[in-house]
């Protein structure tokens, strides 16, 4: 496969609370998943939805504040289960 579009937005999600115990993937706190568009290895598809609409805002211009966090490029979010806490970092790629 040949991908043809350079990516201008790069995805850091991070595990911020939870145990590998309470989830079907075995995530834990401290795991670290590093993305531009395409879905992170080992990444639960169950949650894959919030983190594709989550990214799809800052590709588009968004900003997260409109979504509740206090920074305009980092959010939290709960797995689709509730067990897992994510922190997502949204980081602009200069071309």
């Amino acid at each position: 496969m040949k991908k043809w579009l350079a990516e201008d937005w790069e995805f850091e999600i991070t595990v911020i609370k939870g145990q590998a115990k309470a989830c079907r993937m075995g995530l834990e706190a401290g795991d670290r998943f590093v993305c531009q568009y395409e879905c992170p290895a080992g990444f639960c598809p169950k949650t894959m939805p919030v983190l594709h609409t989550l990214c799809e805002i800052m590709r588009c211009g968004g900003d997260y504040r409109l979504r509740g966090s206090k920074l305009s490029h980092e959010i939290d979010f709960p797995c689709a289960d509730g067990c897992i806490e994510f922190r997502l970092l949204a980081k602009q790629i200069k071309i």
